[in-house]
C-alpha cells in the first residue's frame, strides 16, 4: 500500500505542484491521470524519493519516504524523461542496472534480462549500442530496466509516450501481468492507457486530487452531460474548444460529442452515455466557471 497524506510541493519558481493532495492506492494497477502539469511528476519524484516534499508525508508498504535507501530497494522507476548511456548496448545497459540494484548472481541477472529483452520485443536490438535506438526503443528499454528485480511497487511516468500502437498494447498486458501481488502506478495524460487495466484511478489537476475511486465512478461524472448530434458550422464556431469530445463530418453537417450541463442551442444533439473519457473531461471542466456552450 502507498498512503499519502496532506501532500505539498511547492517550487522556488514553478509555483505550487502538489497541494494537500492525500490518497490510498492498494495492489494492482492504479492510473494516475490528469493533463500536462497536473502534478503528476512531481509526485512519482517524491515517491521515487528523487524530490523531497515541502509539507506532508508518504509511505510506501509502511515504509516512509525519508528512508530513502529502504524505499530504493523495493521500488522500480521509469522518468517521463529517461536517460540512458548511448556508448553502451541494450544488453549491456541492463546488466549496468542490475548490478546497481543489487543483482550479484551474474547468471541470474543474464537470464532476467533476457526474458526482460523479449518482454519489450528488444530482443533482436540487444547488441546495438543505445545511441542507434529509436525514440520508441529506448522507451521500451527504460521499461525494462524498471522491471529489473522485480521490484514490490513499480512507479512509471507516461510510460506509453513515443510508442506505436501494438507496442502500447503490449506494454499494457506486460504491466497487468505484473502487477499481480504488487503495486503498480502508472501515470498518463491518456485515458486509454487506463481505461482496460487499472483497479483503481487518481485524477490530479493543477496540483490537487479531483477524483479517487475506480473506473465507474470517473465515467458516471458524464452522466447526463455528454450530448451528441448535427451542429451547424457556425453554432459549431461558437463552441467552447474545450467542450468537444469528438467531430466528425457527414453529408448532413459537423455529427460532433459535446460536453455540458445542456445541449448545444440550435442542434438536434441528444443526452448519450458516457464513455471513461467523457467522464474524465466533464470532470476536469467541473472546477471551471465558463459553461461548455456559448
Amino acid at each position: 500500500m502507498i498512503q499519502i497524506n496532506h501532500l505539498s510541493k511547492k517550487y522556488r519558481r514553478g509555483g505550487l505542484a502538489l497541494n494537500d493532495v492525500t490518497l490510498t492506492l492498494n495492489e494492482g494497477m492504479v492510473g494516475l491521470l490528469g493533463p500536462n502539469g497536473a502534478g503528476k511528476s512531481s509526485l512519482m519524484r517524491i515517491l521515487a524519493t528523487l524530490v523531497e516534499p515541502t509539507s506532508g508525508e508518504a509511505t510506501i508498504n509502511g515504509v516512509p519516504l525519508r528512508k530513502a535507501e529502504d524505499i530504493r530497494e523495493m521500488i522500480g522507476y521509469l522518468p517521463q524523461q529517461f536517460q540512458v548511456y548511448p556508448g553502451l548496448t541494450g544488453a549491456e545497459y541492463l546488466d549496468y542496472v542490475g548490478s546497481m540494484k543489487g543483482m550479484n548472481d551474474p547468471k541470474r541477472r543474464k537470464a532476467e534480462i533476457a526474458r526482460l529483452l523479449e518482454e519489450v520485443n528488444l530482443q533482436d536490438q540487444a547488441g546495438k549500442k543505445v545511441k542507434a535506438y529509436s525514440g520508441g526503443m529506448k522507451r521500451r528499454l527504460g521499461i525494462a530496466q524498471a522491471l529489473l528485480g522485480s521490484p514490490q511497487v513499480l512507479i512509471v511516468d507516461e510510460p506509453t509516450a513515443g510508442l506505436d500502437p501494438e507496442e502500447r498494447v503490449r506494454f499494457r498486458n506486460l504491466l497487468t501481468r505484473f502487477s499481480l501481488g504488487r503495486i503498480v502506478l502508472l501515470s498518463t495524460h491518456i485515458v486509454g492507457d487506463i481505461e482496460s487495466n487499472c483497479r483503481q484511478i487518481a485524477v490530479l489537476d493543477r496540483g490537487r486530487v479531483k477524483l479517487s475511486g475506480d473506473l465507474a465512478e470517473l465515467r458516471e461524472f458524464g452522466q447526463g452531460k455528454v450530448w451528441e448530434g448535427i451542429i451547424g458550422e457556425d453554432q459549431f464556431a461558437r463552441l467552447d474548444p474545450m467542450s468537444v469530445v469528438s467531430t466528425r463530418r457527414t453529408e448532413q453537417g459537423l455529427l460532433c460529442r459535446v460536453i455540458g450541463d445542456a445541449p448545444p442551442v440550435g442542434s438536434d444533439a441528444v443526452q448519450v452515455r458516457p464513455t471513461l473519457e467523457d467522464g474524465y473531461l466533464a470532470l476536469l471542466r467541473s472546477g471551471d466557471k465558463a459553461g461548455a456552450f456559448q
